[in-house]
């Protein structure tokens, strides 16, 4: 822990003092112009892999980058709940979804359900992924290293197609007040790659 007491006291003598201003205008009210929906993987950084500054996005970070489907509930929604502020309150113009490489989420996919019998919540959390599951059985791929990318990957498109089910962000969407993008981030590499709805395939950005 003193590592961690010591990165604050780092903070508060150099980072906060070269950003000071920033922090004074950013200290009443937030104004992000973008919704980054990644994985809780420790070792994505959004505002690192970005180059943003604080004020600039919001974040939400759950097992596998997920966006359920949308519903009306009475139930304690913290997904849910976070995509409706930034959309509805904070007025964000662009979502993202970023998933990434060798992520356990993902490969949890690929088990036998009796594996994931000690991890019940994170067992029901990644149903909301089972038709990406059921697409990749369906291939029946033979290549482990392609079967893992694969589903990343197809994870992402379906967490973007999900998005679509939430009403206000399917017109908002559909009237061009919105934009989505999907992203692939490969951890030891450090490119990131953007899904083209047109090419249906992800590009390098560069």
């Amino acid at each position: 822990m003193d590592y961690l007491f010591d990165g604050v006291k780092f903070f508060n003598q150099k980072d906060f003092e070269d950003h000071k201003d920033l922090f004074k205008t950013i200290g009443k009210k937030q104004e992000p112009h973008t919704l980054f929906i990644g994985c809780s993987d420790s070792r994505i950084v959004p505002n690192l892999i970005t180059k943003t500054l604080p004020g600039e996005l919001f974040v939400i970070r759950n097992i596998a980058n997920i966006v359920p489907y949308y519903r009306k509930t009475e139930e304690y929604v913290a997904t849910t709940s976070a995509i409706e502020y930034a959309v509805k309150v904070l007025n964000v113009k662009n979502i993202v979804i970023c998933g990434h490489s060798n992520c356990g989420g993902c490969n949890a996919l690929l088990k036998d359900e009796q594996e994931l019998d000690d991890i019940p919540h994170t067992k029901k959390w990644l149903e909301l992924a089972k038709r990406v599951k059921n697409q990749i059985d369906s291939l029946n791929l033979n290549d482990d290293a392609e079967k893992e990318w694969k589903t990343e990957q197809l994870n992402i498109i379906e967490q973007m197609n999900h998005l679509i089910t939430y009403p206000y962000i399917k017109e908002m969407y559909r009237n061009g007040d919105i934009a989505i993008f999907g992203w692939y981030y490969i951890i030891e590499t450090g490119e990131v790659f953007n899904y083209s709805k047109d090419e249906r395939e992800f590009t390098k950005i560069e």
